[in-house]
Order: C-alpha cells, then structure tokens, then sequence
C-alpha cells in the first residue's frame, strides 16, 4: 500500500493541508501536542472511517468548526484510487466516496486503503482487559477477510437485537434472534479459532525477536462447540436464565478473549513492563503479516512515539525487523531525530503548531 496524497480541511488542530508523500513515508519530527499523532491519524482514518485513538467524530473536528475532510489518493498493489470522507459538524453526517462513488454502507468502504498503526496506548493489547484483544482481532480480521467483516455485522446486530429484548424481559422475542446470533455467532468463531491456530507460532517468533526469551503462547480461549451453529443451541438454553437476569447474552464471541502467556503463565498478570512492550509489539508485527498475506501486498506502517517507548536494545531490534521484512510505506513521529533508530532511512518533515513542512 502506497499513500500518493493526503488532503485534510478542518482536522483536529492541523492547518488545512494538500502534501503528495514520498514513496517510501515520512518521518514527522516535532515537539508534543503540535499535530504529529494528529497527521498520523489523517493517515490512518481511511482504513476504518474512524478516529485510531478512538473519540467520536464530532471530536475528530477542529473546536468550532464546521466539520472535517480527508481525501486520500493511494495505489493499493494493482490500481491508483481514492478514497473521502467529509463529516459536517452541524448534521453529524459523515459521506463516504471511494473512487469516485458515494458508498451507503461503510462495510462497503472498509478495507480499500489499509494501514497497521503502532501507538503508545498498545500495552494495553497485552495488559488490559479482554475487551482490547477482541477489538484487535476484530479490527484485523476484517481488514483480511470481508467474510469476517461481514459475519461480524451480522452478529452485532442480531446481538443488539437479542439484548434489547432481553432487556425488556421479552423471553420469546429474544428467542427469535437466537438464529441469525448462531449462524454468525459460529462463523466469527471459527474463523477467530482458525486464525489463532496459525498464528501461535508467529507470535512467539516476533516475541522472540524483540530479545524476549521464555516460551510464550497464544491461545483464542472461547467454547469451541460455538465454532458450529448446532452448538449454539444447548448454549443458549443452558444460559437463557442467566441472560434474562442479566439483560444481556452472557454467550459468544463477544465474552472471548485472546490469551498470551510466557513461561505457561499469564503475560497480563505476570509479564514485566518490557515484556508487555514487546508483546504489544508483536501482535503488530502479526497484524501486519496477517493482512499482508490476505490482500498481497504489505499495508502501509503507523508508528507514533513507539520507538521512545522501548529500550535501546528493543528498538534496534524492532527497527531491524521492520527493515529486513517487507513493508509499505512507513511513516513515523518522533520529538527529536536522535530518538530513532540510526537505520531508518526516511525523508523527514517538521510539524509545528499544526503546521506540516516537508524538510526541517
């Protein structure tokens, strides 16, 4: 994935901007709050039409503005294309064009410019709560596959559906979404369990290859009988009492949780913070393969401050492991060059006060 050109109007404190990027990405040197993170995040807010920190798109527009736009031209391995939102503030509408065509559904849009972002915030993806772990999976198996993306939609709904009844103490009209929540329930299942299958073996690799040492694992930990649709039923019955009382469906991917561990036990409850780090940086690393190896063609790299939140020894070992493996584009933020790694070859650009300028 090749980034050709970003137009912004209106996001968050950047100066409204019309930049063509270098083939192989940028380094944004600055210092903090002057609009890097915010520059990466225009970058990566065509992937999913969605803010990368989170926070609504009323946030996502500058502080009395009228709205946002974000136009990005890219060249996706096989085609140049485009792809624009426009967010106006006032009627809280987002319009989606990609190459030249309105588009109704933003499943429809997902997935036609990709990127893997890099953030501070990813120690929680080995030290938070389970509710990180399925948002990664989620975010990165529908980027690989639209089956997955669509099975997922259709298992939000259904389980939307099926706890507002429940809910509202409808017994028999919770029932009745019981069906379409097993026939997707089963298919983010089993295409969870599969993926996890394939990827122990990665992640202890990319572990391993930050200088971790220790046997580490990676397991999808879920009721295995829920991959199958037939499953579903004896589940749902066993825990329809406990769903009525609950007002909300105690069964499901949505309860899962992708477990790491090291030296068979808990990386959450028992790994260091350098340990949390590289695990963390791993599951990127398995992020990135993992699309690759679905669409062809590498995505695009986002690293925000990553490497100032590792050691001397993690970050040569990360920058030698991005360097030696195939990528697109990367682009990275820094508050001064000395924070690189000294192989990292990129042109560099400066951010102040929302402003970007090529050079420094």
């Amino acid at each position: 994935m090749r980034l050709d050109r970003i137009v912004l109007r209106g996001f968050r404190n950047l100066d409204d901007l019309d930049h063509a990027l270098p083939p192989e990405g940028v380094v944004l040197l600055g210092p903090n709050a002057q609009g890097k993170t915010n520059f990466l995040e225009a970058i990566g807010y065509p992937v999913l039409f969605r803010a990368l920190r989170g926070g609504t798109d009323a946030e996502v527009a500058q502080f009395g503005g009228q709205g946002f736009k974000v136009e990005a031209t890219f060249h996706d391995g096989a085609d140049d294309r485009t792809a624009e939102v426009t967010y106006t503030a006032g009627k809280r509408q987002k319009r989606i064009v990609v190459d030249g065509a309105p588009v109704a559904r933003l499943s429809d849009a997902i997935g036609a410019w990709v990127a893997v972002a890099f953030l501070p915030r990813d120690v929680a993806l080995a030290g938070g709560p389970a509710s990180e772990r399925r948002q990664y999976l989620d975010r990165m198996l529908a980027l690989a596959s639209t089956d997955y993306l669509r099975a997922l939609a259709r298992y939000r709904a259904a389980l939307a559906q099926r706890n507002a009844a429940l809910r509202q103490g409808q017994e028999p009209l919770a029932r009745a979404f019981d069906a379409p929540l097993a026939e997707a329930g089963s298919e983010v299942t089993a295409l969870r369990l599969g993926w996890a299958a394939g990827a122990a073996a990665r992640f202890s690799e990319g572990f391993a290859s930050l200088g971790e040492h220790g046997p580490v694992g990676l397991a999808y930990r879920s009721d295995a009988t829920l991959a199958d649709p037939a499953g579903w039923t004896e589940a749902l019955h066993r825990s329809r009492s406990r769903d009525l009382g609950r007002g909300m469906t105690t069964i499901g991917p949505h309860r899962d949780d992708l477990v790491l561990t090291v030296d068979g036990r808990s990386l959450r409850d028992f790994g260091s913070t350098g340990q949390l780090r590289s695990a963390a940086v791993a599951l990127r690393l398995l992020e990135l393969s993992t699309i690759e190896d679905a669409r062809g063609v590498p995505p695009a790299l986002l690293l925000d401050d990553v490497f100032a939140e590792l050691d001397a020894d993690r970050q040569a070992r990360l920058a030698d492991r991005l360097l030696a493996q195939r990528v697109g584009q990367v682009f990275v933020t820094a508050p001064r060059r000395d924070e690189l790694p000294k192989g990292l070859a990129l042109p560099v650009w400066s951010v102040q006060h929302g402003v970007v300028r090529e050079g420094t």
